[in-house]
């Protein structure tokens, strides 16, 4: 299976994404948009998975040169309409959602480091997450959320962030938590980013606690999120 990935940081690299696909033998193709490199014109994998990064869907090119969030809304909806598995990681899940029609919003509070996270009632109910605890630290490092389509789903949500994770469509999936991330992405994140995430609040970690997270948990059963996902969707 080929899966492509955008991705717009070099830091936020998909982390255990890729190492999942790596595991099951997937094919990844990568679009690196921090380096200048143009989105392709046609659909030509079976999934799209939107990495986080610095900007947010109103992020203008004066701002960020190598960024079109018009561009990549557009080629999001492909897939979409293709009826690809598509995938949003923080501002990959703003992005879904405003590809959709749905404005993205601030969230309530910044979240940085790890939250606990909760599934909701429609959550437990996803079999793609059957393995999920009804709790579960996740990774953190926003200060927005995605919109919600009138068909959208909030499937985990926290005390600072409602909308943790958002099933848009049933293979369109918007996870605001960062539930990649390796301990090596909170390093590089801590070493790349200065004022793009506001540092102070009550779901802020200090350095020490977010070098103390362990993620094996949350990788774990984001694994089993998408082993479930694309079983079902090459039936």
């Amino acid at each position: 299976m080929k899966i492509r990935i955008l991705q717009h940081e070099e830091w936020l690299n998909g982390a255990e994404y890729v190492s999942w696909a790596k595991r099951n033998n997937h094919v990844l193709l990568y679009t690196k948009v921090f380096n200048n490199e143009s989105l392709p014109q046609d659909v030509d994998a079976d999934a799209l998975i939107v990495l986080g990064g610095p900007q947010n869907p109103k992020t203008t090119q004066e701002e960020y040169s190598y960024f079109n969030a018009k561009k990549e809304k557009e080629y999001i909806l492909k897939y979409i309409n293709a009826n690809k598995v598509v995938i949003g990681s923080c501002l990959g899940a703003q992005l879904i959602g405003e590809a959709l029609g749905a404005d993205y919003h601030h969230s309530p509070n910044p979240e940085v480091g790890y939250v606990l996270g909760r599934l909701t009632e429609e959550g437990r109910k996803d079999k793609f997450f059957s393995d999920f605890p009804e709790e579960l630290n996740v990774g953190e490092w926003h200060n927005d959320m995605p919109g919600l389509t009138k068909d959208a789903v909030i499937i985990m949500e926290s005390d600072g962030c409602p909308r943790q994770i958002v099933r848009f469509k049933k293979f369109v999936y918007g996870f605001q938590a960062h539930i990649e991330f390796h301990h090596d992405s909170f390093i590089n994140g801590l070493g790349c980013v200065s004022d793009n995430v506001k540092r102070c609040g009550p779901y802020i970690k200090s350095e020490e606690d977010i070098l103390s997270f362990d993620t094996t948990n949350m990788n774990m059963v984001l694994s089993s999120f998408l082993d479930k996902l694309f079983e079902e969707y090459t039936k």
